[in-house]
């Protein structure tokens, strides 16, 4: 007689397992706060740090040293985390992060702070391609929504709490403890990752393709150069920018020319070929667009316009941030239990032209409530699409290039911020200097001609009638900002209404009767802890 006996899976085995999940992306965590906090608490430290090196004519290129280095390294990242394995990139990249952090706070003088912001920088690259490509690996789509809400918990803490952390260390330890606070975070990640983080070894033949990551390195370059520098180092039509323009026009068309005739392209032209993917990558660049615009001009308005104080400038942004956490929270289980998701690009990109139109008729009487109120729209549409983007593109591809995926995804949103910062901030100070010129005359034109932004204490000394200028002139300014970033949110709308509701690999229901299969067999496992 057969043995009609069913087998038990092992609960026990599969509570270590999922334990074991739960600590990795603890400290996968703990690594994307690093990513997301510094800049935050360096911006807060710039001050002091100005004031003990000196150099206030670089004091720009602190910033955008960082942020050049992470830009160009993104997508180098993430296709050597497909060739060489992901663990080892990953481990590789907080390192990195970390000397160069201790390297800042170490540095002596500008320059110095400089070349190595920059090596910071390379490391962070691999911080957020490494966290978004594990999770792809260790996490089928269909799962995954579970911890969308932790992800953009992580983001709401540190756009919150980054300022104050800044703060409170500069006044108490002093600026160089802003970059060594990094290591005890950077240690226990690389603690739990060793310890407990178990992907397959990957040894590729293939060669790195390096004419191709100089390629896109020069043009990425160009194009952060040209959005960091138009409108403020050198006028937009100057032979400056045009020289930039034209380095990256060139050097980008190069790229896209060798990727489909190199080996081992750096970034595979074929993932392209799937309709979600290009819309996604679209999406996440309108998404970096609006939500960095957001929060560049929102603080400014209600400090400059609403009188709030700058100290807790993270807290003024609570209203939005709020609503994404909790709107990703509840997108993520949604998702994770029906496996649908196209409701959210759609309605997250209606929900935030809708908040940007209401954002655009602030003017100097506007309530901090009212403010409140649209600020918190516009959060409810960035959280349905935050996460989304990327699960729907690591949907789209193969698991082999699921690195190269999670870093385009992440290089989209990184370009689309960079262009929303410089063309609404081209916009904001256009509009600003006018109205300031309209209400103010020759006195306007003179307070506003080497910034249209004032920090609190310039504005405290202004006369009144030049201080009630200013305060119109920039709810003038932030409501042209905020109509641009609505039309542009209607291309993220378009392009959600083409997206094709593709099932997600992973925790598919089991039909009654079949044999229990798993639910993404070339998934990687951790270990036990």
């Amino acid at each position: 007689m057969a043995d009609t006996r069913t087998v038990e899976p092992d609960t026990g085995t599969q509570d270590k397992k999922q334990q074991s999940v739960r600590v990795v992306i603890l400290a996968l965590m703990i690594t994307m706060m690093l990513a997301m906090l510094d800049n935050m608490i360096v911006g807060t430290a710039m001050p002091t740090i100005v004031g003990d090196l000196g150099g206030l004519e670089h004091l720009s290129w602190v910033v955008t040293s960082y942020t050049l280095a992470t830009a160009a390294s993104t997508p180098i990242w993430g296709k050597l985390g497909d060739m060489y394995g992901r663990k080892g990139a990953f481990l590789t990249s907080i390192v990195i992060f970390l000397v160069g952090s201790v390297l800042s706070g170490m540095a002596q003088d500008m320059g110095q702070l400089i070349g190595f912001r920059a090596v910071q920088g390379l490391g962070a690259g691999g911080l957020m391609v490494g966290v978004m490509a594990i999770i792809g690996d260790l996490v089928p789509p269909r799962e995954r929504g579970k911890y969308q809400g932790m992800m953009a918990g992580v983001m709401a803490i540190a756009m919150i709490g980054g300022p104050l952390v800044g703060g409170t260390i500069t006044d108490h330890w002093g600026w160089r403890w802003a970059f060594y606070i990094n290591l005890p975070l950077g240690v226990v990640a690389l603690g739990l990752i060793t310890a407990v983080l178990h992907l397959p070894k990957k040894r590729s033949q293939a060669r790195i393709d390096y004419l191709g990551a100089g390629l896109l390195t020069i043009g990425i370059t160009s194009i952060v150069l040209v959005t960091t520098w138009g409108g403020t180092e050198y006028a937009w039509s100057s032979a400056r920018i045009m020289e930039l323009i034209g380095i990256g026009v060139a050097t980008l068309v190069g790229f896209v020319f060798w990727q489909t005739r190199a080996v081992e392209p750096i970034l595979p032209l074929h993932i392209f070929r799937s309709r979600n993917f290009t819309l996604m990558a679209v999406i996440g660049f309108i998404t970096g667009f609006v939500m960095f615009g957001a929060t560049l001009f929102l603080p400014l308005y209600q400090q400059s316009v609403q009188g709030a104080s700058a100290t807790n400038s993270g807290l003024l942004l609570l209203p939005m941030l709020g609503a994404m956490l909790v709107t990703s929270m509840v997108a993520g289980r949604i998702t994770t239990s029906s496996g649908r998701y196209k409701i959210f690009p759609v309605v997250g990109s209606a929900l935030m032209i809708v908040g940007l139109y209401l954002l655009s008729t602030m003017d100097t009487g506007t309530s901090r409530f009212t403010s409140g109120v649209f600020m918190a729209v516009v959060g409810l549409g960035m959280g349905c699409l935050m996460q989304i983007t990327m699960l729907v593109a690591q949907n789209s591809v193969e698991m082999k290039d699921m690195g190269v995926a999670s870093s385009s995804a992440t290089l989209f949103r990184t370009l689309g911020s960079s262009f929303g910062v410089a063309i609404m901030g081209a916009l904001f100070n256009s509009r600003v200097q006018d109205a300031m010129s309209e209400r103010a005359g020759a006195l306007g034109s003179k307070i506003t001609e080497q910034s249209a932004q004032l920090d609190a204490a310039s504005l405290a000394k202004l006369p009144a009638p030049a201080r009630e200028a200013y305060q119109f002139a920039v709810s003038d300014g932030t409501h042209a900002a905020f109509v641009l970033g609505a039309l542009v949110a209607v291309v993220a709308l378009v392009a959600a209404v083409f997206v094709k509701e593709v099932p997600l690999r992973g925790a598919e229901p089991k039909t009654e009767g079949a044999p229990d299969e798993p639910a993404n067999p070339k998934t990687p496992v951790v270990e036990p802890v």
